[in-house]
């Protein structure tokens, strides 16, 4: 199964991925960890991204699209997080796709108040395991031990980009170009926008209603 995850940042999409990870057994891959990969590795793709990603705006198709390739080879299913943003990259994916004979089955939309994702972002912390990357909130979702990870132990840490300047930015950003990518999979009959409000706590339960509530739209 292909499953894109669509929603401004911060909206939650990679709390989401994980959970459809984990419930269907999905490759998860997500464009910010793969830019934030790359820049800490210091290669010549991540210093360009980095270049964009300190001021908020998308990295641009051809970086993108490049980090992509590399990462679906062989993968039964996968859940993308941050990809496609565009119609340019959702038609670069579906080439991708048709090569292995497979195609995007959902693109599920997380729709949450800008405020909500303002409030949920300055003051998000994400354990700095990456093997685990547990996302905590210091308002609504603290971990139990202040600056620890519940359930690896490691310490937490606060994104360079979760700050409000920057993410109003992003959210500009993606209100100017949204539009485009939803009308693609709603002409595609692929989209399902669940609404949200940030304190609601997502759980697997919650991720595996709304996959049969669309499962029994598009039959």
């Amino acid at each position: 199964m292909i499953i894109i995850m669509l929603g401004a940042p911060g909206s939650g999409k990679g709390t989401v991925a994980k959970l459809l990870s984990k419930t269907l057994n999905l490759v998860h891959i997500s464009t910010g960890d793969m830019f934030r990969e790359e820049v800490q590795n210091h290669t010549e793709l991540g210093m360009e991204a980095q270049k964009y990603m300190e001021k908020g705006e998308l990295v641009p198709d051809e970086i993108t699209i490049k980090m992509i390739q590399g990462r679906i080879q062989n993968s039964e299913g996968v859940v993308f997080d941050g990809f496609p943003r565009n119609k340019a990259q959702a038609l670069a994916l579906n080439e991708m796709l048709e090569v292995q004979n497979k195609k995007i089955d959902l693109a599920l939309q997380l729709n949450i108040p800008d405020e909500d994702i303002i409030y949920r972002t300055v003051k998000r912390r994400t354990c700095s395991n990456k093997e685990c990357g547990a996302i905590y909130n210091l308002e609504y979702r603290k971990p139990k031990v202040d600056g620890i990870c519940d359930i690896c132990g490691s310490p937490l840490t606060k994104r360079a980009d979760d700050n409000e300047e920057t993410i109003k930015n992003r959210l500009n950003v993606y209100h100017s170009r949204a539009e485009e990518i939803l009308k693609f999979f709603e002409e595609e009959n692929l989209l399902y926008t669940v609404n949200l409000r940030a304190k609601d706590n997502i759980t697997e339960e919650m991720v595996k209603n709304w996959l049969e509530d669309y499962k029994t739209i598009k039959k």
